[in-house]
């Protein structure tokens, strides 16, 4: 299991399509990151105001918003989070019109109830994407780069 990097900056972006690997993907397989990292997806499924104020940014890379997060949304300004971080200048203006071509499941609940499923026993292509994650990101910590 693979935890999120939790690095921002400045008027973070989304990436023109989600990540290969993202938890709102519909052809990721189950169980590549952590519980963690899926209990928080129904979190944002909530009434405006009982939503997380943080914003969810990219597994992968570092400063990009999450573009599943955004894009599993018909509206991403029916985040509380995104309409907070536009506002405070740490998300893109872009992020409140976000779309994409991309299957993703429909909400964060079944993102997460996706995701769970073989965390306990991660498929051959989970343990592939894992393998391939852990060692990006060894990579990176090699060559003076923070891992997160």
């Amino acid at each position: 299991m693979v935890t999120r990097r939790t690095t921002s900056k400045p008027g973070a972006v989304p990436q023109p399509r989600p990540c290969a690997t993202c938890p709102y993907r519909r052809s990721v397989p189950s169980g590549i990151w952590d519980a963690e990292e899926y209990e928080k997806l129904p979190e944002y499924d909530r009434e405006m105001p009982e939503q997380p104020l943080a914003s969810f940014y990219c597994h992968q890379r570092d400063g990009s918003v999450c573009s599943g997060w955004l894009g599993h949304r018909e509206y991403p300004s029916d985040l509380l989070a995104v309409r907070l971080g536009v506002s405070a200048g740490h998300l893109d203006v872009s992020c409140i019109e976000y779309e994409t071509d991309v299957p993703l499941f429909q909400s964060g609940a079944e993102a997460a109830a996706h995701g769970m499923r073989d965390i306990e026993h991660p498929g051959r292509m989970a343990q592939k994407a894992i393998d391939k994650i852990v060692t990006k990101r060894e990579e990176g910590t090699s060559h003076g780069k923070s891992k997160g």
